[in-house]
């Protein structure tokens, strides 16, 4: 139920730095997920090194959003690094992009995630008016997820009511940004994805521990009252 955001903080050698948390964590939660700043910083062959022997769920958070064979191309590079997962927004469209990606994803074995909403507020500027069309979208793709914000609990109500069972709901927000443990889940989400509240602490395992505890209550609380 868990995955960890790996966005490295003001560190000298973000490698190991990254492995360390990996390390400590790694197996208590369901996956990690790594994006545009990891990746800017020690590149595929960096991101190789810190997961060189790690076969768990590894989320490329790069909100792809682009034609369809550019998208292609960068996942065929990712999965390279044992990505296993990656991150597209939804409103590139089915033609001519998210139908190529899907396509080469599932040649490389990999999963995609569509975006459907985020966390921040201008997410309903525009995001948010076509989520019952991304949904859609997402659902006549096949894939395996799509992300909703933790932060805006009645998004992901709507979502998981507008996907039923097919299709995984991934919730960011929890900690840094203000959503508590369990509290996405208990709205219909399957993972709940933290980063700052993990990585910056100490005692990354420590923090993953007291999470999970926090994730487990909230969701006794919640299956209690129903």
């Amino acid at each position: 139920m868990l995955i960890v955001a790996l966005d490295p903080l003001q560190k000298e050698d973000v490698i190991n730095w990254s492995k360390e948390v990996v390390y400590g964590v790694r197996n208590l939660v369901t996956g990690f997920k790594i994006g545009m700043p990891l990746l800017i910083k020690v590149g595929i062959s960096g991101c190789k090194k810190i997961f060189c022997d790690y076969s768990g769920l590894l989320i490329a958070d790069l909100k792809l959003a682009d034609i369809g064979d550019i998208m292609a191309s960068v996942v065929r590079d990712l999965s390279e690094a044992g990505v296993n997962t990656v991150i597209a927004h939804a409103f590139v469209g089915r033609s001519g992009a998210l139908d190529k990606l899907v396509g080469e994803c599932e040649k490389l074995d990999v999963k995609v995630v569509l975006v459907v909403s985020m966390s921040h507020r201008g997410s309903e500027e525009f995001i948010d008016k076509h989520l019952s069309d991304f949904m859609e979208l997402a659902l006549s793709l096949n894939v395996w997820g799509v992300v909703a914000p933790a932060t805006r609990l009645s998004v992901v109500r709507r979502v998981r009511e507008l996907g039923g069972s097919r299709i995984k709901v991934l919730s960011p927000g929890i900690g840094a940004q203000g959503a508590q443990p369990g509290t996405a889940i208990c709205a219909g989400a399957d993972y709940e994805i933290v980063g700052r509240a993990i990585t910056a602490s100490s005692n990354p395992t420590a923090e993953a521990l007291k999470v999970l505890s926090e994730q487990g209550r909230k969701v006794k609380e919640c299956l209690g009252s129903h």
